[in-house]
């Protein structure tokens, strides 16, 4: 610092005194915390929850017109059982219908109704995704070649919403395995 510099700083702080010495430690008043600030501060300290669900929710999935009759079988579906779905044989025990609905909350409703229908040895459903613009049934159809729970879908017969709905045909828990092995002797 030039003295120039030096004499400038000094006679602007001519006037400044010190802060008389105390024992008392002032600490400042905090107000109680509102509740966006509760919020985040639970936010910050819970921990990131693992997303469980397998389905993904990719940019682009291969693309499925609206009136493009679509179906698959996985490995061990008997042709038979295969063509009864497809005919719409089968009693639909349990329905989704995922109308006005964002892909994103689409994928996990998927995944919960899959997964509750197992649990509870559901084996035949119906998922109504709509026509639309295909963009909805396109994810659908991702969706199902991705769940394990799914050995086979097939688009719907017209009283059942033809094109713009799938039944799904989910494998049997292991419960219901071993009374069809006990019941057939397998």
């Amino acid at each position: 610092m030039s003295k120039q510099e030096l004499s400038l700083f000094q006679a602007e702080m001519s006037d400044v005194r010190p802060l008389p010495a105390s024992d008392q430690i002032e600490s400042p008043r905090r107000s109680r915390p509102d509740l966006a600030q509760l919020a985040r501060r639970d936010a910050a300290i819970a921990r990131p929850q693992r997303d469980s669900n397998p389905l993904t929710l990719p940019d682009a999935v291969p693309e499925v017109g609206p009136l493009d009759i679509v179906g698959e079988k996985k490995n061990g579906v008997q042709e038979g059982v295969y063509r009864k779905l497809r005919l719409g044989k089968y009693e639909i025990q349990a329905r989704l219908d995922l109308h006005r609905i964002t892909t994103r909350d689409a994928r996990v409703m998927v995944h919960d109704f899959l997964t509750h229908s197992f649990r509870h040895g559901l084996r035949t459903l119906l998922i109504t995704h709509g026509k639309g613009n295909g963009r909805m049934k396109s994810h659908v159809m991702h969706w199902m070649l991705e769940a394990d729970l799914v050995l086979a879908w097939h688009s719907a017969k017209p009283p059942h919403g033809g094109t713009g709905a799938t039944y799904v045909l989910l494998r049997k828990s292991p419960d219901d395995s071993r009374r069809t092995r006990e019941e057939y002797g397998g």
